[in-house]
């Protein structure tokens, strides 16, 4: 029977093959979920012959994985900021640029929100992260897609929040009242257009729910509409802070100056490309 290590190397091969970018760090992650190891643990068995029974977990999900499926949905999980997320076809696979965004915001105010609104929940990861750091906080959690409203309160019962987050159903803004207001307000809402999603890769396009991914023929339609409505639901002293698309910084900065709000950050991500702005009340 082969080796564990012999395995690796063959499901790295045929991952490459399949255009996999990651192809042995997926391998080694498909293999410790099949076999319930943690990757330190795979390294310490290289030369140990696998059963028939493990190769028969081992396989179809390294076959998934060279269909271009994401390996999060294969194991069914993501970390996100120190919480474990469920993840599926409901909703984006939430990013380490949406991870570093919270990180941005974090250090930026002076006081701890008392109330918070994630705008597109998706999984619930910015909801859920934020209500871990904000305690006392209320969040509000929106999305139109009342599938990935499931998802996020299933990952809210995990994560020992549900009593935290309150999930609403609405097209961003549609469901608050004029009264509510919101020290502060987050957004990663669709910023691609149709034809940049139809030139992502399968992962993406094949796996990832579209109404999540693409704002139509304008890639910053959404993110227009969330600048020009947020500043009515903003506190006084109140910050927005959205995740955007990496060439749509000058006219959102424009926008944003036009409506009135004080202070504008245009921050880059970690590959040094524009991707938040953040606009204080």
């Amino acid at each position: 029977m082969p080796t564990l290590l012999e395995i690796i190397k063959r499901s790295t091969d045929f991952l490459e093959k399949r255009g996999v970018a990651s192809a042995r760090l997926d391998a080694e992650l498909l293999l410790g979920h099949a076999l319930g190891l943690k990757r330190m643990q795979l390294y310490l068995q290289f030369e140990r012959a696998l059963s028939e029974t493990e190769l028969e977990k081992v396989r179809p999900l390294v076959i998934r994985r060279g269909n271009r499926e994401p390996l999060q949905h294969i194991v069914g999980e993501t970390e996100f900021l120190n919480l474990k997320l469920k993840v599926d076809k409901r909703a984006l696979i939430p990013r380490p640029e949406t991870e570093y965004l919270i990180e941005l915001i974090t250090p930026r105010l002076a006081v701890a929100p008392a109330r918070i609104l994630d705008l597109g929940t998706g999984s619930g990861a910015i909801a859920l992260a934020l209500a871990k750091i904000y305690p006392q906080a209320a969040v509000t959690a929106v999305d139109q897609s009342e599938t990935a409203l499931t998802l996020a309160r299933e990952n809210a019962a995990a994560c020992g929040l549900s009593g935290r987050v309150s999930f609403i159903l609405a097209d961003w803004f549609s469901g608050l009242t004029a009264q509510d207001q919101f020290q502060l307000i987050v957004a990663n809402p669709p910023y691609l257009t149709d034809e940049e999603t139809q030139a992502s890769e399968p992962e993406v396009k094949d796996f990832e729910p579209a109404m999540a991914l693409s704002a139509g023929k304008n890639g910053a339609a959404a993110l227009e509409k969330i600048i020009r409505s947020a500043r009515t639901h903003l506190a006084s002293g109140g910050l927005l802070a959205c995740e955007t698309g990496i060439t749509q910084h000058a006219e959102l900065q424009e926008l944003a100056a036009t409506l009135g709000y004080e202070r504008l950050e245009s921050l880059q991500d970690l590959t040094g490309r524009d991707r938040y702005l953040l606009a204080f009340r």
